[in-house]
């Protein structure tokens, strides 16, 4: 609760969790100095370039940051590796997803980055898995990483690759951000550019009974493997009023076979006479293509929690329908469900840490509820509804799966399987290695089980 706008001029005015001071960090030198200093007098440490992040891991009271918001170059090469060979960018900590687009775009190149275009590339978002439009053609942001520059808690700068390091590149590779080292720079797989369509739909729960509504997302459920098995990826929003394919792209489709895809939903809405907004559009780049037909994502505060439903579900009719039920209560009782639909089942060209619950999984969900801006007591009941009643309907479908951790519930139980799954051992021996003394810590980060943050802000070994 630190001072906010939002509330009364009589309330408290405080900095609370957000860090105290941040170190412009522009070179290696300034984060080896700023890890000294950290150390040397005892400050907790905070790794931070756009705060992209639900979990409160780019704060932490009384912190010092690590800002690399400013690391800002883009250099595009050729890379030959016995893993790759080709084009590929080597972005600093600080580029952002769509200037990384812009630079690849420039080349007649395309690099995998989030739906929001605001995403530091080379921080939390690909670190920790990273999703997004490019994701079922050319697989996760994790999977396009080839090396890494990492200045690591004793300040040494290593590089982490298949070859070098390679503990340390498998970590980084999907094992969460901001604890195993602060990340300078990454390498990543430029691919060519490629052609796109893309898709809205919209339609509404106001215009039908409930069951024709839930049946019509039944079907679009049942649609989806096909959609991802295409390379195309679904980014869509479920309310009780509303259903919304905020964007369906599909590399190397043409706009009409992306409507083949969609065509048993919107046969669906048509045989029960439900109204529908729908539109297709074909893009000669994906630049073009980002955000053409949708608004850029909004960052935005919100009580959240997150699963990966794997394919499995969308097997049958009866556990497509168990889905619905289970995705019928949890808007029903007042939350909102974001999905993500992707096939990136496909083994990477290096292993890395990404969850295997990725490799299975259908599309991410996340169930969330507003941010409350002048009511922090109805947050905290918000987040225990999500944690305790709506987000078990969909664990209780696969109880041995697990969630994106970027786009999760802070407070999940059982989070060192449920966000890293079997990986969670070795990622927990190499943190030791490479930070034995625990200097990088995040909120449900790998070894943040041993600090526990105290009531007045402190954070403590357990």
């Amino acid at each position: 609760m630190s001072c906010d706008p939002f509330t009364p001029p009589e309330a408290q005015c405080i900095v609370g969790t957000y860090v105290q001071y941040a170190v412009n960090a522009s070179s290696a030198e300034d984060f080896k100095s700023t890890l000294a200093f950290a150390q040397k007098n005892n400050i907790r440490l905070v790794i931070r370039n756009t705060g992209h992040d639900y979990l409160g891991k780019s704060t932490g009271a009384g912190a010092l940051a690590i800002w690399t918001h400013h690391l800002k170059d883009i250099a595009v090469h050729d890379y030959v590796s016995d893993a790759y060979t080709g084009k590929a960018m080597t972005v600093g900590a600080g580029v952002q997803v769509r200037e990384a687009l812009v630079a690849a775009d420039a080349l007649g190149l395309v690099i995998v980055g989030g739906d929001s275009s605001s995403v530091g590339l080379a921080g939390g978002y690909s670190q920790g898995g990273g999703h997004g439009p490019l994701a079922s053609t050319f697989g996760l942001g994790a999977d396009q990483v080839l090396e890494w520059q990492v200045i690591t808690a004793s300040g040494q700068q290593l590089t982490a690759s298949a070859t070098t390091n390679e503990d340390l590149y498998w970590a980084l590779s999907g094992g969460g951000g901001g604890t195993y080292g602060a990340v300078l720079s990454a390498t990543v797989k430029a691919h060519p550019s490629v052609q796109v369509s893309v898709a809205n739909l919209t339609f509404s729960n106001t215009d039908a009974t409930s069951d024709a509504y839930y049946d019509t997302l039944s079907v679009f459920l049942g649609s989806l493997p096909n959609i991802t098995d295409s390379g195309a990826v679904c980014i869509w929003l479920l309310t009780s009023d509303v259903f919304v394919i905020q964007s369906l792209t599909a590399p190397g489709l043409t706009a009409q076979e992306l409507q083949s895809l969609l065509q048993p939903t919107l046969d669906k809405l048509e045989q029960e006479g439900i109204p529908y907004q729908y539109a297709a559009n074909d893009f000669p780049t994906f630049l073009e293509g980002y955000h053409s037909m949708s608004a850029e994502p909004p960052a935005t505060g919100g009580n959240i929690g997150g699963r990966l439903v794997p394919r499995s579900l969308l097997s049958s009719d009866s556990s497509i329908a168990s889905l619905t039920d289970a995705l019928q209560f949890i808007v029903t009782n007042g939350a909102v469900i974001s999905g993500l639909s992707v096939n990136v089942n496909q083994a990477p060209s290096i292993p890395n840490s990404v969850n295997p619950a990725w490799r299975t999984a259908a599309f991410s969900a996340v169930v969330g509820s507003f941010w409350n801006e002048t009511d922090f007591e109805q947050n905290l009941k918000d987040q225990q509804l999500i944690r305790n009643v709506l987000l078990p309907k969909l664990a209780d479908l696969d109880p041995n799966g697990g969630a994106y951790l970027n786009e999760a519930d802070f407070g999940q139980p059982n989070w060192q399987r449920v966000f890293y799954g079997n990986n969670y051992d070795r990622l927990l021996a190499i943190k030791k290695k490479y930070d034995p003394s625990g200097v990088f810590y995040g909120l449900t980060a790998v070894g943040s089980e041993a600090w526990q943050s105290q009531p007045d802000g402190r954070l403590c070994r357990v």
